[in-house]
């Protein structure tokens, strides 16, 4: 039997369609419930339905009066506040392309997307690093602010197919990917809602993430409001620990984080007591078995649920509430998709090793990479776009996964390719050769260490104050390694696997 799963095709997107208005159509049934609170152990900031829905509409006035018109790109460079979701959402409204950003970025690697993109205007909090000789039109928060009192936009609808927004993802060559995604994928994400969230109206889910992280906007903010439900943030300033407080105090029935975040968890507590919550979601990185029994023991069974995907198509292979994965795998896909495992001839039989693969034709995948026709078409083998993981299918449809197909690292959740780092540190005065990789230092505990060759032995703080001008938090090194040369294969190509076993610690 051939590994695809193909149960039939979703509901196709109606048309005309606007992303933020599917978002906000809950608000006018809903105008006092409690859309998003942010929340701190000593207060809570809320924003009802009509509240948000207002904020939304009056920013898309107020860019369009701005000089913004429908199709315009703007880069997105906001802190973690609740004015990162009303810009992101009011652009969509207005028709524009937002690209959200995280605030983590340097001014060099921002310089770069603006150069690719060529944006429109630059909506911008004077804390977050940025160029500041871009020549254009920047709109600052206490703009943004003003505009929340504006007469609210129609919304902008049209073609589903049309560009909604851009987000940026580490590529293989080195050079971070500009994703472009279409109105509808917001559609396609219910194929989520039951087959990962068990997410209905009543849900109150808490999303550990920072409103500037592209799995807290859908997972944390998005989706729930796409349901009448309610989304809670932790404030910016609140540490891991205290989620727990958060949890309990404002009856979060859904949990979602990275693997990382329940495993901070629980580093603090040995025991959690969460009456409300009915489990937990997790995706960025693979859950590790002894993480997901850690968990159980620690809330009293309850479950975290895990889910597959990427930038190009968010998730779609999930376990679920309705739908529980079964000996270590990642669960399976939704319905509503069709999901191959490829080999180089095509589908290969259950049970076999091959590329994670999903149609060219499901409404979540991407429109494209923006302005890489070449490298878009790289990514596809036939009807198939190759996400270059590899997994095994079941005889039951459960999808195990078996590993990326590339050099690709995980920090924190984030996919980060060692090109693009190797890049930027090769300019490090001192470095004659660079490789960089991540390496497990304890068990579900990676690090991204960068081994190098000099003349000389190099100051570690100098190494550290180059990666932080240059790089964003979560892509520096978090080791320095120096050798006398770097290990090659056979075709004298840097091996990064063989890195690796070179880490002292």
């Amino acid at each position: 039997m051939e590994a695809i799963f193909d149960d039939g095709a979703p509901a196709p997107c109606p048309a005309p369609f606007n992303m933020a208005a599917h978002v906000l159509a809950h608000a006018d049934a809903l105008p006092d419930k409690i859309a998003l609170a942010v929340l701190s152990p000593t207060r809570s900031d809320r924003w009802s339905y009509a509240k948000l829905k207002s904020a939304v509409l009056g920013t898309a006035t107020g860019l369009k009066q701005a000089g913004f018109k429908p199709g315009d790109i703007l880069l997105m460079r906001l802190g973690n506040t609740v004015e990162f979701p009303i810009a992101y959402l009011a652009a969509i409204a207005a028709g524009m392309v937002p690209v959200p950003t995280s605030s983590m970025l340097t001014a060099p690697e921002v310089a770069k997307m603006v150069a690719q993109l060529s944006p429109a205007g630059i909506l911008r909090d004077q804390d977050v690093a940025c160029p500041d000789d871009t020549g254009l039109p920047v709109i600052g928060t206490d703009d943004l602010l003003k505009m929340r009192d504006l007469p609210p936009s129609e919304y902008d609808m049209g073609d589903p197919d049309r560009l909604a927004y851009i987000i940026y993802t580490s590529g293989t060559s080195g050079n971070p990917r500009a994703v472009c995604h279409a109105h509808r994928a917001i559609w396609a994400r219910r194929m989520m809602h039951q087959g990962w969230y068990g997410l209905g109206p009543d849900d109150r889910l808490l999303h550990a993430g920072a409103f500037n992280w592209t799995f807290t906007l859908g997972t944390g903010l998005m989706d729930p409001w796409s349901v009448g439900a309610t989304a809670l943030i932790p404030a910016k300033d609140v540490p891991i620990e205290a989620l727990p407080l958060l949890l309990k105090r404002h009856d979060a029935t859904i949990f979602a984080a990275a693997p990382g975040v329940y495993r901070k968890l629980l580093n603090h507590h040995d025991t959690l007591d969460l009456p409300k919550l009915r489990h937990g979601l997790a995706a960025g990185e693979k859950l590790s078995e002894a993480l997901r029994r850690r968990w159980a023991e620690a809330t009293g069974g309850k479950q975290i649920f895990e889910a597959y995907g990427m930038s190009e198509c968010s998730t779609f292979i999930s376990a679920s509430p309705a739908s529980p994965a079964t000996g270590g795998s990642l669960g399976q896909p939704q319905q509503g998709r069709r999901i191959a495992i490829l080999g180089p001839d095509g589908p290969v039989a259950r049970g076999e090793e091959g590329v994670i693969a999903i149609d060219r034709r499901d409404p979540g995948l991407m429109l494209g990479y923006y302005g890489a026709e070449d490298e878009t078409r790289a990514r596809f083998q036939g009807d198939w776009f190759l996400t270059g993981d590899h997994g095994v299918m079941r005889e039951d449809g459960q999808i195990d996964y078996a590993g990326r197909g590339d050099d690709m690292m995980n920090a924190g959740g984030y996919r980060v390719s060692p090109l693009e780092v190797e890049t930027a540190l090769h300019h490090c005065p001192g470095i004659r050769e660079i490789g960089v990789t991540d390496v497990e230092i304890k068990p579900d505990t990676y690090i991204i260490v960068a081994f190098y060759t000099s003349d000389a032995p190099l100051d570690e703080a100098a190494l550290n104050g180059f990666a932080q001008d240059n790089l964003a938090r979560y892509k520096q090194p978090r080791a320095w390694v120096r050798l006398d040369h770097l290990p090659t294969n056979p075709n004298g190509k840097l091996s990064r696997k063989a890195l690796k076993s070179l880490f002292p610690g």
